[in-house]
């Protein structure tokens, strides 16, 4: 059963594979041994993020396809369930409509991209991608009467995922934030199971033949551009569920909640830190790249505290440098885990042993088959 659910992807690592069961229970427990709203917001975005960022490793680590416009995406799956939302009230059908006009969009903007730009060579079309991330961007602030404009969209959910909503559990009162996490956490375990099984079915294997030499997979028969293509569109796809997810969690939605560059940005982070060609990076990468963008500077408030009595260290140590301390340990991760964290342990994880042989048998003497020969 575990076979199959994980495609014969295992860790290959008994480090890595405890680190990715401890981020599974951490998610799945959160609301349970964490209490507070922050914790559950931050373990929601990390479960919003690991779909994203696998969805972008599937173009990037496994493609070879560099693209800017991975966000554009993104922002389609939120704005299809905040336009649904909003224009036909809260409801499960309204959340249906959003979510498969949204794949619907982001198809035909994949399948165009992909087909009149991915012959290009791969500068040019980071170049054109880029290109579409932004005019998309411009379009969603100028278009306020669907999209909201700068202000953005703020719309209800159904009864049974919103706050309002309450009920008793193992003698303890839960509301509808309760029910909307672990549909983000079943769905996120979905959909990262998928592109897991993906990653290694014939397809995927393909995928990894173009990244290695495009020239030698097209000589021996394989349509490069279909087959890049093909991963656009499902990158895309599983980019616009992640954008669903957050607007459901959210609520809301607006240019800067998913169109910014800066989520761009760390998209490719987290890939880099977790490390590209491996699904698996994608859950790493996210856990520690947000748990440590969230808590850095309450972490810097306490370390500045406790030395106050060091004026200048003190002042190091301020929250208000947490992004230099965030940009410093991102340039020690890159140093010290090139191929990123799950490339480092599996390199780490000894080979396994290969049973040895039991000795031949020691052939007979030239003498002695002489001497058969005689007697015979």
């Amino acid at each position: 059963m575990l076979t199959r659910l994980l495609s014969n992807d295992f860790p290959r690592s008994r480090v890595l594979a405890i680190i990715l069961l401890l981020i599974f229970a951490a998610l799945a427990l959160t609301p349970f041994l964490i209490p507070g709203v922050k914790a559950l917001n931050v373990a929601a975005k990390v479960l919003v993020f690991v779909v994203l960022v696998a969805s972008f490793d599937l173009l990037l680590g496994y493609t070879g396809i560099v693209s800017f416009a991975h966000t554009m995406f993104f922002g389609i799956g939120a704005y299809g369930v905040a336009i649904a939302s909003t224009r036909m009230g809260p409801g499960w059908s309204a959340l249906a409509v959003g979510i498969v006009c949204a794949l619907a969009l982001s198809f035909v903007l994949a399948l165009a991209i992909g087909l009149f730009s991915l012959r290009v060579r791969a500068i040019f079309f980071s170049m054109i991608t880029l290109a579409f991330a932004a005019a998309f961007q411009t379009l969603a602030s100028q278009l306020s009467e669907f999209t909201g404009g700068e202000d953005g969209l703020t719309f209800k959910m159904p009864e049974v995922l919103s706050p309002g909503f309450e009920f008793e559990l193992l003698g303890r009162t839960f509301d509808g934030r309760l029910v909307c996490y672990y549909l983000l956490f079943v769905a996120a375990v979905v959909l990262f199971l998928a592109m897991l099984r993906i990653v290694n079915s014939p397809f995927g294997r393909v995928l990894q033949a173009i990244r290695e030499n495009e020239f030698r997979a097209e000589a021996i028969g394989y349509r490069v551009v279909v087959y890049r293509t093909v991963s656009s569109i499902l990158s895309a796809l599983f980019a616009t569920l992640a954008g669903a997810m957050l607007a459901i969690w959210l609520r809301y939605n607006g240019p800067d909640t998913t169109l910014s560059f800066e989520i761009m940005l760390d998209v490719l982070l987290i890939v880099v830190i977790g490390g590209m060609g491996t699904i698996y990076g994608a859950a790493i990468g996210s856990g520690l790249f947000l748990v440590a963008q969230s808590y850095l500077q309450d972490l810097l408030k306490l370390a500045s505290e406790a030395v106050s009595g060091l004026p200048w260290l003190a002042a190091l140590l301020s929250p208000d440098r947490w992004l230099l301390w965030l940009g410093l340990l991102f340039v020690l991760s890159v140093y010290y885990f090139p191929t990123g964290v799950v490339g480092r342990l599996r390199a780490m994880q000894p080979p396994p042993r290969t049973p040895s042989r039991p000795p031949a048998a020691p052939a007979a003497s030239s003498n002695a088959i002489k001497g058969d020969y005689v007697e015979n």
